[in-house]
């Protein structure tokens, strides 16, 4: 077989052990052929030798390359129709929340819906949950949805507590919580996802065409970042779009698909398991939730919040339910992927999967989504039971003041990339993007600082011992992302055989300042052999 492109004089990073640095690297259709120093091979062939005629050769100007990047934990659709709302994130205060509400009033026709995602209270001076009150000052004539940077809590105005039929006789629905005044009125505030459904009914729902639309234009603002595959853990909506897109050959990303637990008994029923697919969309397991988030104080917790004796959070399934779930699931040949936050969420995870068992002698691995807080005794369970750790680095230098606020002491072993690495568990790395950022240098950046862009909290980092190296953080976006979902052989690393998907950089992370990985910028990115950014 011959080449018909060849890439040299370039600082490739291979991910591979067998052949680490190369300088060259040779593609035949949607694969690696061969990689080598310029001019050979590991095997001593001059590259050139492999190039076909009329086959082409680029200069990669000494550039940094790696194989391209996944985002293990995404939600892709969410993100790109919120593209099209009120961008929330980074609100100083609730004022200035406000005021984009009232600007995107201005602009919108009375009646029809309002809808934004990502303001955060922490980040204001009162640290208080908005209100529908709040609400009502800014739109009184829309009906107003905004769901919190967490994704666990949204807060509605009056029009909108009005047409979902929301009022004090309300009853919290199973899992979830209704936000109340001293008098038990609605305050506007809905906790976790069965509450926030009784909004989301009375909300107009994209059009299929909308949400198609919507992807493609989020898919080069992924490429522009390096990501070239997803895990995505969206529910509604997502697995259709990906399947309309991936029809027509317009699916811009390659997708491992998570199907929401409200389809389990569906999937069972026609033998949907894991890994049914192809190298473009495939199915990844079951996504279900066990608590709620740090941001509303909804994370399930061993011991209360600091400040809060009562709470403990929300549990969202107990865990009889989850082992019911878990055991029909590893019977059909689907792994889980459990979202867990609180200490008290990942033992009872931990608990339940050591149960179950695994999927394909393990093959296909279970997966503990987030793992924001261990009990030191749990940290080593997971490489125990051979539990993928499916983690956001950016999450520990956005949150760590939060953490400390509401978990205090109990941090030395939160967001524990360092103690999980060392404990031997199969790291992998997303995003939670829209929750943070899609860009994954930045959560490279965080895993290897724990620092934020500006430095704090120090030159160490907040709890040091939990920082990665370069490397370590990259594969948890490459290599072991494409563990985690059963495709080493062909994902994860630029090795000979595997799909020709690679990132060019603007600088070399690995030998460079590491406080300045969260600037790198991606020059190209190519996904089976065709750049679909830069060149």
């Amino acid at each position: 077989m011959l080449a018909d492109q060849l890439l040299v004089n370039g600082r490739i990073y291979t991910l591979d052990a067998q052949f680490p640095r190369a300088s060259a690297i040779a593609l035949a259709g949607d694969r690696v052929l061969a990689v080598g120093e310029d001019g050979a091979t590991n095997a001593g062939r001059d590259l050139r030798a492999l190039l076909s005629p009329g086959g082409t050769v680029r200069d990669l100007g000494g550039r940094c390359v790696l194989p391209g990047l996944t985002d293990s934990h995404i939600h892709f659709t969410w993100y790109a129709l919120g593209l099209r709302q009120v961008d929330l994130t980074g609100t100083a205060t609730l004022d200035e929340m406000l005021h984009l509400v009232a600007q995107r009033a201005r602009e919108t026709e009375p009646g029809r819906w309002i809808l934004g995602r990502g303001w955060d209270q922490e980040r204001w001076p009162e640290h208080r949950f908005p209100t529908a009150a709040d609400l009502d000052r800014a739109a009184p004539d829309h009906p107003v949805r905004l769901i919190a940077k967490s994704g666990h809590a949204l807060v509605a105005n009056s029009r909108a507590l009005r047409l979902a039929a929301i009022t004090a006789e309300t009853p919290d629905p199973p899992g979830g919580q209704i936000g109340r005044d001293d008098a038990g009125r609605p305050t506007g505030m809905l906790f976790e996802e069965s509450a926030a459904d009784l909004i989301k009914a009375v909300v107009p729902q994209p059009s299929p065409a909308e949400t198609d639309d919507a992807l493609r234009e989020a898919f080069p603002r992924a490429w522009r970042v390096g990501l070239t595959a997803i895990h995505d853990v969206d529910a509604d909506l997502a697995l259709e779009a990906y399947q309309r897109l991936h029809v027509r050959s317009e699916l811009g990303l390659r997708v491992v698909k998570y199907l929401p637990d409200r389809v389990l008994d569906a999937a069972l029923t026609v033998g949907v398991r894991a890994g049914l697919g192809d190298d473009w969309l495939r199915v990844g397991g079951i996504k279900l939730f066990t608590d709620g988030a740090l941001g509303p104080r909804t994370a399930m917790m061993l011991q209360p919040y600091q400040g809060e004796p009562d709470n403990l959070g929300i549990p969202t399934m107990e865990e009889e339910a989850l082992r019911r779930v878990a055991r029909r699931a590893v019977a059909g040949g689907l792994p889980l992927a459990v979202h867990a936050i609180g200490d008290r969420a990942n033992r009872m995870v931990l608990d339940v999967l050591a149960d179950v068992g695994s999927v394909d002698g393990g093959r296909l691995p279970h997966r503990i989504e987030h793992v924001q807080l261990l009990h030191p005794d749990d940290v080593s369970r997971l490489a125990e039971l051979g539990i993928v750790a499916s983690m956001q680095p950016l999450h520990a230098t956005q949150d760590y003041e939060m953490a400390e606020r509401y978990w205090g002491e109990r941090c030395a072993t939160a967001y524990a990339l360092g103690s999980l690495a060392r404990a031997g568990a199969l790291l992998v790395f997303g995003s939670d993007c829209p929750v943070e950022d899609l860009n994954p240098f930045l959560g490279i950046h965080a895993a290897v600082t724990r620092r934020r862009s500006d430095g704090s909290p120090g030159p160490e980092g907040w709890y040091p011992e939990q920082r990665l190296t370069v490397e370590e953080a990259v594969r948890g976006f490459t290599l072991g992302a494409a563990h985690a979902v059963g495709l080493a052989d062909r994902l994860g690393s630029l090795s000979p055989g595997k799909l020709a998907d690679l990132i060019v950089l603007d600088r070399d992370i690995f030998t460079g300042d590491p406080m300045e990985i969260a600037g790198t910028r991606v020059v190209a990115t190519m996904i089976g052999g065709r750049f679909v950014h830069g060149e």
